[in-house]
């Protein structure tokens, strides 16, 4: 019967953390946080963290106090002339007399609204009939409406010798298309808050009926559309 050696496992090293002379390392501690070597970028972060701000609240404003445009509609129209000027051939030229009543609505409720360097004229078949007038300065309360009622004409205005025949056509017939057009610009005011200086451009257009003769109101045909632009 042989005897078999018994070896006892040898126990677990120990594993030392040290620096070669047995005493051990200490942990490294690392510093998390703002850098104090680059001051720029907090300064940098503050600004556009400002301008954000800045951004947002402008936004919210504009949203809550968005204006809407005037709304134009003409009222009454006189024409007391409206024909073909003599002029030396071969420039034609149209002399006449007019005058609209135009209404000009403010529909907001919340904001004011200030016109000036406003002008206003005629034309027919998109030419220019009558020299541009120019209106006075005009603060419209919120929620309100005002007239405006400008006497348009003058000297004779060259125009094409096909709208010149166009017009005597139409005063034949009865029926004469004329478009009023303003011009001018505009801003809004809510509480302290003031809109930039807005420019403006108003189109309505007018079927107006006419008698031969007669001078002065004339009649409406249909109801005059205004399209504001800003």
């Amino acid at each position: 019967m042989s005897s078999e050696a018994h070896h006892s496992p040898s126990p677990p090293r120990k594993m030392h953390d040290d620096d070669g002379h047995g005493k051990p390392h200490k942990p490294m501690l690392h510093r998390y946080g703002p850098s104090h070597h680059h001051p720029g970028r907090l300064v940098l972060f503050v600004l556009l963290l400002l301008l954000l701000l800045a951004g947002v609240t402008a936004l919210v404003v504009y949203l809550v106090y968005r204006p809407s445009r005037p709304r134009f509609s003409v009222a009454s129209a006189a024409i007391y002339s409206l024909s073909n000027a003599t002029t030396v051939a071969p420039v034609a030229a149209i002399s006449s007399a007019m005058q609209f009543t135009l209404l000009i609505r403010n529909p907001n409720d919340r904001s004011s609204i200030s016109y000036e360097r406003l002008a206003t004229y005629a034309t027919y078949r998109g030419q220019a009939i009558t020299p541009p007038a120019p209106l006075p300065p005009l603060f419209q309360e919120r929620d309100s409406e005002v007239s405006v009622s400008p006497l348009l004409g003058g000297l004779p205005v060259p125009v094409s010798g096909d709208v010149a025949a166009a017009l005597a056509t139409d005063q034949a017939y009865g029926v004469v298309a004329l478009r009023l057009v303003v011009l001018g610009r505009l801003r809004f005011k809510s509480g302290s808050f003031h809109s930039g200086w807005h420019s403006m451009y108003v189109r309505c257009d007018v079927l107006a009926g006419l008698k031969t003769g007669v001078a002065g109101q004339v009649p409406l045909l249909g109801t005059p559309v205004c399209d504001v632009d800003i």
